[in-house]
Protein backbone atom coordinates (compact mmCIF):
# COMPACT_ATOMS: atom_id res chain seq x y z
CA UNK A 1 0.00 0.00 0.00
CA UNK A 2 2.92 2.23 1.03
CA UNK A 3 4.28 1.90 -2.70
CA UNK A 4 1.58 2.39 -4.19
CA UNK A 5 0.98 6.11 -2.32
CA UNK A 6 4.27 6.90 -3.37
CA UNK A 7 3.83 6.06 -7.02
CA UNK A 8 0.26 8.42 -6.68
CA UNK A 9 2.28 11.10 -5.30
CA UNK A 10 5.29 11.00 -7.23
CA UNK A 11 2.74 11.19 -10.28
CA UNK A 12 0.88 14.05 -9.05
CA UNK A 13 4.10 15.61 -8.73
CA UNK A 14 4.83 15.49 -12.79
CA UNK A 15 1.65 16.89 -13.58
CA UNK A 16 2.33 20.35 -15.12
CA UNK A 17 0.78 23.55 -13.48
CA UNK A 18 -1.97 24.74 -15.81
CA UNK A 19 -0.58 27.94 -18.30
CA UNK A 20 -1.79 31.25 -17.00
CA UNK A 21 -3.19 33.18 -19.71
CA UNK A 22 -1.35 36.24 -20.27
CA UNK A 23 -3.00 40.10 -18.99
CA UNK A 24 -4.99 42.22 -22.00
CA UNK A 25 -3.12 45.20 -22.55
CA UNK A 26 -5.12 48.50 -21.31
CA UNK A 27 -7.65 49.80 -24.16
CA UNK A 28 -7.34 53.98 -25.33
CA UNK A 29 -10.68 54.97 -25.81
CA UNK A 30 -9.53 57.55 -27.94
CA UNK A 31 -7.13 55.35 -30.24
CA UNK A 32 -10.62 53.16 -30.50
CA UNK A 33 -12.85 55.69 -31.39
CA UNK A 34 -10.46 56.82 -34.36
CA UNK A 35 -10.03 53.44 -35.25
CA UNK A 36 -13.65 52.60 -35.71
CA UNK A 37 -14.37 55.82 -37.29
CA UNK A 38 -15.40 55.54 -41.28
CA UNK A 39 -12.78 57.05 -43.15
CA UNK A 40 -13.67 61.28 -44.02
CA UNK A 41 -14.37 62.00 -47.58
CA UNK A 42 -12.21 63.38 -49.66
CA UNK A 43 -12.87 67.27 -49.90
CA UNK A 44 -12.85 68.92 -53.64
CA UNK A 45 -10.34 71.42 -53.67
CA UNK A 46 -10.82 75.11 -53.67
CA UNK A 47 -11.88 77.37 -56.24
CA UNK A 48 -8.81 78.88 -58.28
CA UNK A 49 -9.81 82.68 -58.29
CA UNK A 50 -8.76 84.26 -61.79
CA UNK A 51 -8.49 87.11 -63.84
CA UNK A 52 -11.51 87.52 -66.47
CA UNK A 53 -8.40 87.74 -68.50
CA UNK A 54 -7.74 84.23 -67.88
CA UNK A 55 -11.14 83.10 -69.63
CA UNK A 56 -10.44 85.22 -72.41
CA UNK A 57 -12.72 88.60 -71.25
CA UNK A 58 -12.05 91.72 -70.75
CA UNK A 59 -11.24 93.42 -67.25
CA UNK A 60 -14.53 94.78 -66.83
CA UNK A 61 -17.89 94.83 -69.03
CA UNK A 62 -20.12 97.51 -69.18
CA UNK A 63 -24.10 97.64 -68.80
CA UNK A 64 -25.93 96.39 -71.44
CA UNK A 65 -22.55 95.09 -73.08
CA UNK A 66 -21.69 91.66 -74.56
CA UNK A 67 -18.35 90.11 -74.30
CA UNK A 68 -16.63 86.65 -75.67
CA UNK A 69 -14.55 84.62 -73.83
CA UNK A 70 -12.57 81.36 -74.67
CA UNK A 71 -12.49 78.76 -71.74
CA UNK A 72 -9.26 76.74 -70.62
CA UNK A 73 -8.71 72.86 -72.53
CA UNK A 74 -10.75 70.73 -70.41
CA UNK A 75 -13.79 72.85 -69.32
CA UNK A 76 -16.35 70.49 -68.72
CA UNK A 77 -19.15 73.68 -67.31
CA UNK A 78 -19.45 76.69 -67.37
CA UNK A 79 -21.65 79.27 -65.27
CA UNK A 80 -22.50 82.71 -65.46
CA UNK A 81 -23.61 83.78 -61.61
CA UNK A 82 -24.47 80.11 -60.86
CA UNK A 83 -26.27 79.82 -64.12
CA UNK A 84 -25.12 77.28 -66.76
CA UNK A 85 -24.00 79.32 -70.36
CA UNK A 86 -23.40 77.47 -73.81
CA UNK A 87 -19.90 76.28 -73.97
CA UNK A 88 -19.54 75.47 -77.85
CA UNK A 89 -16.50 72.42 -78.77
CA UNK A 90 -13.81 75.23 -79.52
CA UNK A 91 -14.12 76.49 -75.54
CA UNK A 92 -16.25 79.56 -77.07
CA UNK A 93 -18.32 81.25 -74.67
CA UNK A 94 -20.73 84.60 -75.11
CA UNK A 95 -21.77 86.66 -71.65
CA UNK A 96 -23.58 90.03 -71.23
CA UNK A 97 -25.02 92.42 -68.65
CA UNK A 98 -28.42 93.57 -68.66
CA UNK A 99 -28.87 97.41 -69.04
CA UNK A 100 -29.76 97.65 -64.76
CA UNK A 101 -26.93 94.62 -63.83
CA UNK A 102 -24.67 96.19 -60.79
CA UNK A 103 -21.90 94.96 -59.08
CA UNK A 104 -19.49 91.80 -60.49
CA UNK A 105 -20.59 89.07 -62.40
CA UNK A 106 -19.04 86.05 -61.48
CA UNK A 107 -17.85 83.30 -63.82
CA UNK A 108 -17.32 79.74 -63.50
CA UNK A 109 -15.24 77.05 -65.34
CA UNK A 110 -15.44 73.43 -64.08
CA UNK A 111 -12.76 71.32 -65.03
CA UNK A 112 -11.55 67.70 -64.40
CA UNK A 113 -10.31 66.68 -60.55
CA UNK A 114 -12.70 68.87 -59.33
CA UNK A 115 -11.03 71.88 -60.13
CA UNK A 116 -12.88 75.16 -60.98
CA UNK A 117 -11.55 78.51 -62.05
CA UNK A 118 -13.55 81.64 -61.00
CA UNK A 119 -13.75 85.08 -62.40
CA UNK A 120 -15.37 88.42 -60.86
CA UNK A 121 -16.32 90.31 -63.60
CA UNK A 122 -16.78 93.85 -62.60
CA UNK A 123 -20.17 95.74 -64.19
CA UNK A 124 -19.52 99.60 -65.08
CA UNK A 125 -22.38 101.97 -64.86
CA UNK A 126 -23.75 104.01 -67.89
CA UNK A 127 -24.85 107.45 -67.85
CA UNK A 128 -28.52 106.54 -69.45
CA UNK A 129 -30.11 109.50 -70.87
CA UNK A 130 -32.95 110.46 -68.91
CA UNK A 131 -35.93 113.01 -70.02
CA UNK A 132 -38.33 114.19 -67.21
CA UNK A 133 -41.64 115.41 -68.45
CA UNK A 134 -43.26 116.88 -65.54
CA UNK A 135 -46.68 117.95 -67.08
CA UNK A 136 -47.15 114.34 -69.14
CA UNK A 137 -49.04 111.58 -67.69
CA UNK A 138 -47.24 108.43 -67.80
CA UNK A 139 -48.81 106.08 -70.10
CA UNK A 140 -52.65 106.27 -71.51
CA UNK A 141 -55.09 103.56 -70.70
CA UNK A 142 -54.49 100.61 -73.29
CA UNK A 143 -57.74 100.08 -75.12
CA UNK A 144 -59.85 97.19 -75.52
CA UNK A 145 -58.20 95.52 -78.45
CA UNK A 146 -54.65 96.04 -77.43
CA UNK A 147 -55.21 94.16 -73.92
CA UNK A 148 -57.38 91.58 -76.03
CA UNK A 149 -54.28 90.76 -78.27
CA UNK A 150 -51.24 91.91 -75.89
CA UNK A 151 -50.66 88.58 -73.79
CA UNK A 152 -51.00 86.29 -76.95
CA UNK A 153 -47.89 88.75 -78.75
CA UNK A 154 -45.78 88.78 -75.85
CA UNK A 155 -45.89 84.88 -75.09
CA UNK A 156 -44.73 84.49 -78.68
CA UNK A 157 -42.09 87.13 -78.41
CA UNK A 158 -40.89 85.12 -75.41
CA UNK A 159 -41.01 81.67 -76.96
CA UNK A 160 -38.99 82.78 -79.79
CA UNK A 161 -36.36 84.46 -78.21
CA UNK A 162 -35.54 80.44 -76.45
CA UNK A 163 -35.49 78.91 -79.94
CA UNK A 164 -31.65 77.67 -80.52
CA UNK A 165 -31.27 77.53 -83.96
CA UNK A 166 -27.80 76.21 -83.86
CA UNK A 167 -26.61 79.37 -85.58
CA UNK A 168 -22.99 80.62 -85.44
CA UNK A 169 -23.79 84.09 -85.68
CA UNK A 170 -22.98 84.75 -82.33
CA UNK A 171 -18.84 84.84 -83.13
CA UNK A 172 -18.66 86.91 -86.18
CA UNK A 173 -18.23 90.81 -85.75
CA UNK A 174 -21.78 92.74 -86.14
CA UNK A 175 -22.21 95.19 -89.32
CA UNK A 176 -25.36 97.56 -88.80
CA UNK A 177 -28.68 96.46 -90.72
CA UNK A 178 -29.22 99.88 -91.75
CA UNK A 179 -27.68 102.93 -91.90
CA UNK A 180 -28.25 106.40 -91.00
CA UNK A 181 -29.08 108.95 -88.13
CA UNK A 182 -29.36 107.53 -84.52
CA UNK A 183 -32.22 108.84 -83.37
CA UNK A 184 -33.16 106.53 -80.35
CA UNK A 185 -30.40 105.19 -77.91
CA UNK A 186 -30.56 101.95 -75.88
CA UNK A 187 -31.60 102.90 -72.40
CA UNK A 188 -33.14 106.58 -72.83
CA UNK A 189 -35.64 106.57 -70.51
CA UNK A 190 -38.76 109.42 -69.46
CA UNK A 191 -39.55 110.21 -66.35
CA UNK A 192 -43.72 111.38 -66.27
CA UNK A 193 -44.53 113.74 -63.00
CA UNK A 194 -41.37 112.01 -60.57
CA UNK A 195 -42.61 108.36 -62.39
CA UNK A 196 -40.40 106.17 -64.38
CA UNK A 197 -41.41 104.67 -67.24
CA UNK A 198 -39.68 101.77 -69.64
CA UNK A 199 -36.41 102.47 -70.78
CA UNK A 200 -35.64 102.33 -74.49
CA UNK A 201 -34.55 98.44 -74.81
CA UNK A 202 -33.28 98.95 -78.86
CA UNK A 203 -31.64 101.32 -81.06
CA UNK A 204 -33.86 103.91 -83.17
CA UNK A 205 -31.96 104.66 -86.65
CA UNK A 206 -34.11 106.77 -89.14
CA UNK A 207 -34.55 106.10 -92.80
CA UNK A 208 -37.17 106.19 -94.76
CA UNK A 209 -39.59 104.25 -95.69
CA UNK A 210 -38.85 100.97 -98.05
CA UNK A 211 -35.40 101.49 -97.17
CA UNK A 212 -33.58 97.86 -97.26
CA UNK A 213 -32.55 95.84 -93.91
CA UNK A 214 -29.91 93.41 -93.89
CA UNK A 215 -29.23 90.68 -91.23
CA UNK A 216 -26.10 92.16 -88.93
CA UNK A 217 -24.87 88.53 -88.76
CA UNK A 218 -25.71 84.96 -89.38
CA UNK A 219 -29.22 83.60 -88.09
CA UNK A 220 -32.10 82.02 -87.98
CA UNK A 221 -35.74 83.07 -88.62
CA UNK A 222 -38.01 82.50 -84.99
CA UNK A 223 -40.46 85.14 -85.55
CA UNK A 224 -41.85 87.09 -88.50
CA UNK A 225 -45.34 88.83 -87.17
CA UNK A 226 -46.94 89.51 -90.34
CA UNK A 227 -50.29 90.30 -89.51
CA UNK A 228 -48.17 93.14 -87.52
CA UNK A 229 -48.33 93.20 -83.94
CA UNK A 230 -50.08 96.45 -82.07
CA UNK A 231 -46.49 97.82 -80.88
CA UNK A 232 -43.80 96.28 -82.73
CA UNK A 233 -45.84 95.98 -85.95
CA UNK A 234 -44.30 94.07 -88.29
CA UNK A 235 -41.72 92.53 -86.13
CA UNK A 236 -38.75 89.70 -87.18
CA UNK A 237 -36.35 88.03 -84.80
CA UNK A 238 -33.20 86.15 -85.74
CA UNK A 239 -31.56 83.79 -83.27
CA UNK A 240 -27.45 84.03 -83.49
CA UNK A 241 -26.46 81.29 -81.66
CA UNK A 242 -25.94 81.12 -77.97
CA UNK A 243 -28.41 83.12 -76.49
CA UNK A 244 -27.68 85.42 -78.59
CA UNK A 245 -31.41 87.32 -80.82
CA UNK A 246 -32.20 90.49 -82.62
CA UNK A 247 -35.17 92.29 -83.62
CA UNK A 248 -36.18 94.50 -85.93
CA UNK A 249 -39.43 96.51 -84.96
CA UNK A 250 -42.16 98.57 -87.25
CA UNK A 251 -41.18 97.19 -90.36
CA UNK A 252 -43.58 97.77 -93.62
CA UNK A 253 -42.56 94.03 -95.62
CA UNK A 254 -40.82 91.04 -93.84
CA UNK A 255 -38.74 89.15 -96.71
CA UNK A 256 -38.01 85.73 -94.64
CA UNK A 257 -40.13 82.98 -93.01
CA UNK A 258 -39.21 81.10 -89.43
CA UNK A 259 -37.10 78.76 -90.11
CA UNK A 260 -34.69 80.39 -92.83
CA UNK A 261 -31.27 80.19 -91.92
CA UNK A 262 -30.07 83.95 -92.94
CA UNK A 263 -26.60 85.23 -94.15
CA UNK A 264 -24.91 88.47 -92.71
CA UNK A 265 -25.47 91.19 -94.99
CA UNK A 266 -28.64 89.28 -96.85
CA UNK A 267 -31.96 91.62 -97.14
CA UNK A 268 -34.56 89.91 -94.29
CA UNK A 269 -37.18 93.20 -94.92
CA UNK A 270 -37.92 97.22 -95.37
CA UNK A 271 -38.16 99.59 -92.65
CA UNK A 272 -41.64 101.02 -92.07
CA UNK A 273 -43.65 102.57 -89.44
CA UNK A 274 -45.75 99.73 -88.65
CA UNK A 275 -47.13 99.06 -84.72
CA UNK A 276 -46.86 102.27 -82.58
CA UNK A 277 -44.41 104.80 -84.57
CA UNK A 278 -44.35 107.95 -84.85
CA UNK A 279 -42.60 107.68 -88.20
CA UNK A 280 -40.75 105.72 -90.31
CA UNK A 281 -37.44 104.25 -89.01
CA UNK A 282 -35.72 100.42 -88.01
CA UNK A 283 -35.70 99.53 -84.27
CA UNK A 284 -32.72 97.35 -83.35
CA UNK A 285 -33.31 95.77 -79.98
CA UNK A 286 -30.64 92.63 -78.93
CA UNK A 287 -31.41 90.01 -76.00
CA UNK A 288 -29.20 87.33 -74.67
CA UNK A 289 -30.98 84.66 -72.34
CA UNK A 290 -33.00 87.44 -71.02
CA UNK A 291 -30.67 90.27 -70.30
CA UNK A 292 -31.06 93.36 -73.07
CA UNK A 293 -27.69 94.75 -74.76
CA UNK A 294 -26.89 97.71 -76.59
CA UNK A 295 -26.81 96.84 -80.10
CA UNK A 296 -24.65 100.26 -80.94
CA UNK A 297 -21.28 99.15 -79.33
CA UNK A 298 -21.91 95.32 -80.93
CA UNK A 299 -22.17 97.16 -84.11
CA UNK A 300 -19.43 99.54 -84.13
CA UNK A 301 -19.40 103.31 -85.53
CA UNK A 302 -22.13 104.09 -87.81
CA UNK A 303 -20.68 104.26 -91.37
CA UNK A 304 -21.83 106.74 -93.60
CA UNK A 305 -25.47 105.97 -94.98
Amino acid sequence: MAVVLASAVALAGCVPAPATAPLAAPVDPVTAARDEAPPRPTLPPPPELVSPVRLGLPPALAQGGVALGTAPTGTTRLTLDGVPVPLAPDGRFLVAADRDASGVLTVTAALPNARTLTATLPVTPRAWRLERLDRVAKVPVPDADFTRRRPAELRQIASARTVDGNSEGWRQRFRWPVTGRISGPFGAQRIYRGEPGSYHGGVDVARGEGTLVVAPADGVVTLAADPPFTLEGRLLILDHGAGLTSAFLHLSRIDVRVGEHVRQGEPIGLVGRTGRASGPHLHWAMTWRGARIDPQPVAGAMPAA
